[in-house]
Order: structure tokens, then C-alpha cells, then sequence
């Protein structure tokens, strides 16, 4: 590729709008441009970057035994109707009607469309197992789009979805994309980390996300440095910090805390580590009636009927996890209670809640650290006072117990072999055992080997590809531009003639080496722009390819040409006859 016969449209300044590295360095690299809120063009030189990532992504899919298929953007309703989701997706699902008034999806994801398939063409046992995939657009309706194509609306991924006649094979199905991931990813050239994760909207039961380390990333990922755990911070384990509850060493006294509504000021104010506070949040969870014609609220599944009040406890210095709170039996599909709820069953507003002398009965689940606790500080129920001296049994019956708080820096790992660090991620790629929770639903079901017929046991598999563009940049640049790894790089090599108008020898020099390139199968650009020696460099710095060759005619009549990679601090000179073997040394083509 000559730059002259190619779109280079580098911007010096980035846009007001962009919030992170990435989102800034692609559009002044000429990659994106806005068309509206998460929504962009891909220009050609960012759409060369996607079809290197998709390309990885497609051989090692095809290695690993999936087929390639391509699904439609636009899904009926009625699938999801079958599955349940048309009701429970929520906002982010972009609901249309066509001419005739039939409701359809822009599709988010492809998981009702795909068992509508293998319920069609899959009968038998003898025709599993199978893995389908595609390349293809997506949409989700942001709230807030943002982090350019990080939280963006429109969105191109990999979706891959297995079929299998048991659990033991579904499951050797998902060690076999894990597998695959692992080596996308590492081909790619990015640092990342497989961790456990939750099913989220999916659905399903194993479950692991590949989050590519940055400081910007929207993930926490705990993980020991000291073995091999690694789990998203929503599901990592919280192990209790107190071995065992210590004896009451205090009586109970309900104590004034005069305008001291949080932990810390009451901490603060009673002289006491903010170890010894105990946090309490208060949730909601409704029972609704079966929605029926005429129901007040046959949208959200029916008239309530009765609402259940919940009071979690977590120690002062830690934090609900929200994840975790919502698998605590009798907790799922919860909401923050309201003020007036609050009211209704403590006496009291926020601020001064706690588990002794309720109004109304709550149920109370306290966390693992807390439950362990003595003499411990919690509200009153009454503005302006805090008990202190707390202990469970003497003062208070001994709660439910759930592991309910973010796990923090420090704490010991789950696997007994350490303790936990916390680092940043970016998820670009997620895969999940869903079991039969599709296939029950709408029906896609098998006869197996003893005439008996079974759901299909699925798995899901996505990768964000144009997630990954943003997220490469993020791991990858420096205050110049872009560090794009080889593999995805939009061309792997740029030529970069000084003087190329002027010097017959820069030419004759420059196209050779060219044609040598190109003709041993290196992605290579050759910059005939005519630009500046400084404004040629700053260009092809802000794009991030990797290796440039510098030809000059100063440089020429010594029998040198300048070899440099987009890290190095200094350029290499060579030979021009040997430019050819040290770029495919510097690819690992040699």
C-alpha cells in the first residue's frame, strides 16, 4: 500500500467529548469518526486493525472445531418472548415494529436466534457436538454511551454457542473455547487475564470473563500474585477477617452520636477504629401478583402484593456487593428500600439504622466478617444515637449469614495461597456454561442414545472486537500515539522516504525495498505523501505502527538505511539488504 493512494487523516487536537486515551488517540489517528452517541464510522485505517483481530479470531475458532455462520441483526420478538427476555432485558433492548406492527429487536445478542436453529436442525445425539459462530453487529441502548467504542451502542462481536447431549461434554466444550480465547488474545499481544466472573443477563452457571489489564479499565479484578486465582471483584470471595468472635468485653449502651450519621464520622467522633462500626443497608424485594388482563401493572409481572425489607450488614471500612447480595436466598430481583419503608419499619431515617429494636420485623443477614464480630458499634434506630458494646447472642439473635462486601487489597486469598491484589480490566471477552436455560425455554431438545428425548446443553462465547481496538490502546501507547501490537496493527511496517520528491536514489531505494517487503508478505506502507521529515514521523508515531524504515540520501551513501520499532528509544542502522531479514526477525518470521 502507497499512504498517497490511502486515507491518512491524523488531527492534531482530539475531541472535547473524549474521556480516555483510546477514544483520543483514534481520532487523532484517523480510526473513528462520530457519527452520533456511541455510534461510529470505522475508517479505513481503524477497519484494517478489525479485520486483523477478526482474522486471529476466525482461525483459532475454526481450530478449535466452531463453523461460521452469520445471523441477522434484526430478530423477531417472539423468540424472545420464548425465552422470557422481551420482558426482562430491559431499556438497553431496542424494540422496533415493522410496517405491519410486528414487534422486533435490533439484536443485542444472538442466544434466542441461535436455539431457534439448533431446535430446527439438531435431532439426535449423533449430531453433537456443534459450535456455530459469527462475526456480526450488535446494539444495546446505553444509557449513557461513553469510552467511545468501550460503552459505545452499535458494536461489532464474535458470538459462538455450543451444543451438547450432557453436562460432562458441554463442559469439555467450554475448556475448548477457554482454550481458544487464551490463544486470541495471545496472539493479539495483549496482557490480559482469564477471571471468574458472573452470568449477568446471560444467564447460565460457569462463567469466565478475559479482561485485558489497563488503568482505565471499568472492571476490578482481584487475583493472587502468589497463585494462580483471578476472579472479578463482583464474585471473588470475601473470606472472613476475624477468625473467631471474641467473649463481650462491653455492656450494651446506647450512645449519643450527636449529627454523626456515617461510620466514619461516628468512628471518628467515639474515638473507636472504623473496624468497629458496622454498616447497614436496607433492601426491598416484591411479591407480585401473576399479571393478568386488567392488572395495575401487567408490564412488570403484576400487581404488588406484599414487599419483604431485608437489612444487610457490612462492616464500616467495607462495601456491598451487590452481585453477591443478590443470590442470597429470597434477595433475588431486589430494589434499595425507600425512605418511606425505611421509616415504616426502623422509626427512624437513614443514618441511624441497625438490627436492634426494629418497628417491623426485618430480616437480617449479616456479613461473614460481621457476623464474627464483638463490641461492636451499629445505629440505634433513634436520630442522634448509636449502640455500642454490640454482640450477637447476648443483644441480638444471631443473623443469617452471606458473604456480602467487595473483597479489598490485602485480603487472603480464597485458595488459601496468599493474599489478594486489585488491578483494572477491560472485558473483551466472556464465556458461559448456560446448561438448558435456552434450550427448556423454547424447546430445542435431542433424542439421545436410550430413545429418550433432553434439552440440548448449551454454552455462549463472545469477544468484543471492536472493544478490543479500545482496549489494545488503553494497554498499549505512549505520549506520542498508539503502540500497536504487530499482529493487529493496521500495516505492520511503514517505509518513511526523506527527501523522496528530491532524490532519485531516496526513490529507487525506498520502492525497492518496498517491493521486497511486500513481495515476502509483510503489511507494509509506503509513505510517498511528500510530507516533512517531522510531520511524516509524528504521523505514522500517532498511528502506532510498529517498525519503520527510515531511507535518506545521507544515510544511503554511507550504505545504511535507519531500522526502528515504535518502543525503541534509538533507531538501528543497517545495510538495506539486510532490512528484509531484520524486519522478520523483529515479527518472529525469521
Amino acid at each position: 500500500m502507497k499512504a498517497s493512494r490511502f486515507h491518512i487523516a491524523t488531527l492534531k487536537e482530539a475531541p472535547s467529548d473524549a474521556e480516555i486515551v483510546s477514544h483520543r488517540l483514534m481520532t487523532r489517528a484517523g480510526m473513528i469518526r462520530r457519527l452520533a452517541g456511541g455510534i461510529y464510522n470505522y475508517m479505513p485505517m481503524g477497519l484494517r486493525t478489525i479485520r486483523k483481530i477478526e482474522a486471529i479470531i476466525r482461525e483459532e475458532m475454526n481450530a478449535a472445531g466452531a463453523i461460521e455462520l452469520l445471523m441477522p441483526v434484526i430478530q423477531p420478538a417472539e423468540l424472545w418472548m420464548e425465552s422470557g427476555r422481551w420482558e426482562r432485558y430491559g431499556p438497553e433492548l431496542l424494540r422496533i415494529k415493522d410496517r405491519h406492527g410486528r414487534d422486533f429487536i435490533v439484536q443485542p445478542t444472538s442466544q434466542e436466534v441461535i436455539t431457534d436453529i439448533a431446535r430446527q436442525e439438531i435431532r439426535s445425539y449423533r449430531q453433537m457436538p456443534k459450535n456455530f459462530y459469527h462475526i456480526q453487529t450488535k446494539f444495546r441502548d446505553e444509557r449513557r454511551p461513553r469510552f467511545e467504542l468501550m460503552r459505545g451502542r452499535e458494536f461489532t462481536m464474535k458470538d459462538a454457542y455450543s451444543f451438547d447431549r450432557s453436562r460432562e461434554t458441554a463442559l469439555a466444550s467450554y475448556q475448548a473455547m477457554f482454550e481458544a480465547y487464551s490463544r486470541i488474545f495471545t496472539r493479539m499481544g495483549l496482557g490480559f487475564r482469564a477471571v471468574a466472573a458472573d452470568t449477568g443477563a446471560i444467564g447460565g452457571s460457569a462463567s469466565h470473563e478475559f479482561q485485558v489489564i489497563a488503568e482505565t479499565g471499568e472492571d476490578a479484578i482481584a487475583y493472587c500474585p502468589t497463585s494462580d486465582f483471578a476472579a472479578n471483584i463482583e464474585l471473588a470471595e470475601a473470606l472472613p477477617l476475624i477468625d473467631a468472635r471474641a467473649q463481650a468485653g462491653e455492656p450494651l449502651a446506647k450512645t449519643p452520636t450527636p449529627g454523626r450519621s456515617t461510620c466514619a464520622e461516628v468512628a471518628q467522633f467515639l474515638g473507636l477504629p472504623l473496624e468497629r462500626t458496622v454498616k447497614s443497608l436496607v433492601l426491598a424485594v416484591d411479591e407480585r401478583e401473576t399479571a393478568k388482563d386488567g392488572a395495575d401493572d401487567p408490564n412488570s409481572g403484576g400487581r404488588i402484593i406484599a414487599t419483604r425489607i431485608f437489612l444487610l450488614l457490612v462492616r464500616g471500612d467495607h462495601d456491598l456487593n451487590e452481585v453477591k447480595a443478590g443470590k442470597v436466598a429470597g434477595l433475588e430481583g431486589f430494589r434499595f428500600a425507600t425512605e418511606t419503608e425505611i421509616v415504616e419499619h426502623f422509626g427512624t431515617p437513614p443514618g441511624y439504622l441497625g438490627p436492634i429494636g426494629t418497628t417491623r420485623p426485618v430480616t437480617v443477614v449479616a456479613d461473614r466478617t460481621v457476623a464474627q464480630m464483638s463490641d461492636f458499634v451499629c445505629g440505634a434506630n433513634d436520630a442522634g444515637f448509636h449502640f455500642t458494646g454490640v454482640n450477637w447472642g447476648r443483644d441480638l439473635p444471631e443473623p443469617q449469614v452471606a458473604d456480602l462486601r467487595n473483597v479489598r487489597e490485602g485480603d487472603p486469598s480464597p485458595d488459601g495461597r496468599g493474599t489478594l491484589a486489585i488491578q483494572r480490566g477491560i472485558e473483551v471477552g466472556h464465556v458461559f456454561y448456560l446448561g438448558t436455560k435456552y434450550s427448556e425455554a423454547m424447546r430445542a431438545v435431542f433424542v439421545d442414545d436410550d430413545g429418550a428425548t433432553r434439552p440440548i446443553e448449551m454454552g455462549c462465547y463472545g469477544i468484543g472486537v471492536t472493544r478490543l481496538l479500545g482496549a489494545a490502546i488503553e494497554q498499549n501507547h505512549d505520549p506520542r500515539g498508539i503502540i500497536w501490537p504487530a499482529a493487529i496493527a493496521p500495516f505492520e511496517v511503514v517505509i518513511c522516504p526523506v527527501g523522496l520528491d528530491r532524490s532519485e536514489a531516496v526513490r529507487t531505494a525506498a520502492l525497492a525495498l518496498y517491493d521486497e517487503l511486500s513481495g515476502a508478505g509483510i503489511d507494509v506502507i509506503l509513505d510517498d505523501r511528500g510530507e516533512r521529515p517531522g510531520a511524516m514521523f509524528a504521523d505514522w508515531e500517532l498511528i502506532g505502527v510498529p517498525l519503520r524504515v527510515t531511507v535518506g540520501e545521507r544515510g544511503l551513501k554511507d550504505g545504511r538505511v535507519e531500522l526502528q520499532g515504535r518502543r525503541d528509544a534509538e533507531a538501528q542502522l543497517i545495510a538495506p539488504g539486510e532490512v528484509g531479514r531484520a524486519i522478520a526477525r523483529r515479527l518472529g518470521r525469521d
